[in-house]
C-alpha cells in the first residue's frame, strides 16, 4: 500500500542546501518539495517539529548480520531471529538499503565464514517475500582470495538478484590492515576467540595458502563481476600499486584504503573510495591506519559504511559537520546518495522529486558535556513507515 504522505516542518536536507520546507509523496516516490511554512489542515499529514527530514541511509558494508548469526565465538545463532534483529537495528539507524556484507572462505572451518551461507541467503528471501523485514536487503560478497574453499562457498551467491556487490579481499598478516603482525593477533585472539598457539599456526600456515591460492581466486572472480556486471571492490588497498591494479580489474570502489596516498590515487582514478563510520566517531582507526577524517579535509572521501556499528552513520555525519570539514548536505551524501550510486542504485539516496520515498526523521540533541547527538525518531521506506 503507497498512500499519500505530506511532511510539514521540516528541516529538509537537499542535495546541496538544508531549507525549512514540506515534502509530499504518493506511489513510494517524493512528488514535490517546497520551501517555506505548510499549513497542517491537509489530509495524512506528519508535523517534523522542525526535526530534519534526511533521504534514507544506505549502508553498503556492514559486517552486522555476521555478528547476529555469530555473537560469541562457535555459538551459531538461528537464522531467523538474527535476521530480524538485524534488519531491526540498521532502521533504527536510518538505515532504508542496506547491504549484507558476507565473507566467504576461511581456513578456519569453525568460524562463520568458513561454512556455507545458503541457508542465510534463502532465509533473507523468504522473510521479504513475508514483509517481515524494514530495510531492503542487498547481498555483499567479501571474497577472501587465500582461503582455500573461497569459490565453493560463493556458490549460494552465484546469478543470485540481490548480489550487488563483491569485495577482494586478503587478510594475510603482514600486508594491507595486517601490515602490523601484532594488531591482527589482538584481533584473532580477542574477536575470534583464537589461542596464542592456533594464532601461530594459522600464522605460518598464512604465506602457504595465499601463495597457492591468491592469484587463480583473484582471476576467478574479476571475471565473475566482468561477465555478470557485478559491482567490484578493492579491500584494504595501502600503496599505488595496490590501487592500479584495482582499477586495471575494473573495480569501482576502493574500500577502506589504510593511507593518505592509497586514497589520493584511488580518487585519481576514478575509484569511489568509502571508509568506516566508526572510524570518525572514535577520531581514528582501530588498526592504526589512517584517519577517515584526515580523507575527508583531503577531499578524497567519498563514502563512509557503519562497518560493524549501524548507528555510527549519522554519528559519524554529525561529527564531520562539528568538526567544519563537511557542510550537512555534503556529509549526507557520504551515507546516502553516494554508496546508492556508486552500487548503481539510481532511484534513491537524495531527497529530489522522482526519486524513492526513503525518508529518515532525525531530531539533534545537544547533550550536557556540549555534545551533539542525533535522534531517529521515524523511518519510511518507499513512502512506508517502518520504523
Amino acid at each position: 500500500m503507497n498512500s499519500a504522505v505530506t511532511f510539514v516542518n521540516a528541516h529538509l536536507v537537499l542535495p546541496t542546501e538544508s531549507v525549512r520546507g514540506s515534502l509530499h509523496c504518493e506511489g513510494g516516490q517524493i512528488q514535490a518539495l517546497d520551501q517555506g511554512s505548510v499549513g497542517t489542515a491537509l489530509a495524512n499529514v506528519v508535523d517534523l517539529e522542525g526535526d530534519l527530514l534526511l533521504p534514507g541511509l544506505v549502508e553498503m558494508h556492514t559486517d552486522n548480520f555476521e555478528r547476529h548469526l555469530l555473537p560469541r565465538p562457535k555459538t551459531h545463532w538461528p537464522v531467523v531471529p538474527a535476521l530480524l534483529a538485524h534488519d531491526a537495528e540498521v532502521a533504527a539507524a536510518g538505515i532504508t538499503t542496506v547491504f549484507d556484507a558476507m565473507g566467504v572462505g576461511d581456513i578456519d572451518h569453525e568460524s562463520l565464514r568458513g561454512t556455507n551461507f545458503g541457508g542465510v541467503v534463502a532465509c533473507v528471501d523468504d522473510c521479504t517475500q513475508r514483509h517481515m523485514l524494514r530495510a531492503e536487503h542487498f547481498l555483499h560478497v567479501r571474497c577472501e582470495l587465500p582461503a582455500p574453499n573461497t569459490i565453493e562457498l560463493f556458490q549460494p551467491f552465484a546469478g543470485h538478484p540481490r548480489l550487488k556487490l563483491i569485495s577482494l579481499m586478503d587478510h594475510t598478516p603482514g600486508q594491507r590492515q595486517w601490515e602490523d603482525v601484532d594488531v591482527a593477533r589482538v584481533y584473532y585472539t580477542g574477536k575470534k576467540g583464537w589461542s596464542e598457539e592456533k594464532f601461530q599456526m594459522q600464522l605460518q600456515h598464512a604465506m602457504t595458502i595465499q601463495d597457492k591460492h591468491a592469484i587463480p581466486h583473484r582471476e576467478h572472480f574479476v571475471a565473475f563481476c566482468r561477465e555478470h556486471g557485478i559491482a567490484l571492490a578493492s579491500h584494504d588497498d595501502t600503496t599505488v600499486a595496490h590501487v592500479e591494479q584495482a582499477r586495471a580489474e575494473g573495480a569501482v570502489i576502493s574500500e577502506f584504503p589504510t593511507t593518505l596516498l592509497a586514497a589520493q590515487t584511488a580518487k585519481a582514478f576514478g575509484l569511489h573510495t568509502v571508509m568506516g563510520a566508526p572510524n570518525v566517531v572514535r577520531g581514528g582507526s582501530h588498526s592504526g591506519n589512517v584517519a577517515a577524517t584526515e580523507l575527508a579535509k583531503h577531499q578524497v572521501l567519498d563514502m563512509l559504511s557503519s562497518d560493524y556499528v549501524p548507528s555510527s552513520l549519522l554519528s559519524a555525519v554529525l561529527r564531520l559537520v562539528e568538526l567544519q570539514i563537511m557542510s550537512l548536505p555534503q556529509a549526507v551524501a557520504l551515507v546516502s546518495r553516494n554508496p546508492a550510486q556508486a552500487c548503481g542504485l539510481m532511484d534513491r539516496g537524495e531527497i529530489v522529486v522522482g526519486k524513492r520515498a526513503d525518508l529518515v526523521r532525525v531530531r539533534t540533541v545537544i547533550m550536557p558535556d556540549g555534545s551533539q547527538h542525533g535522534v531517529v525518531r521515524a523511518v519510511w521506506r518507499a513512502g512506508q513507515r517502518v520504523m
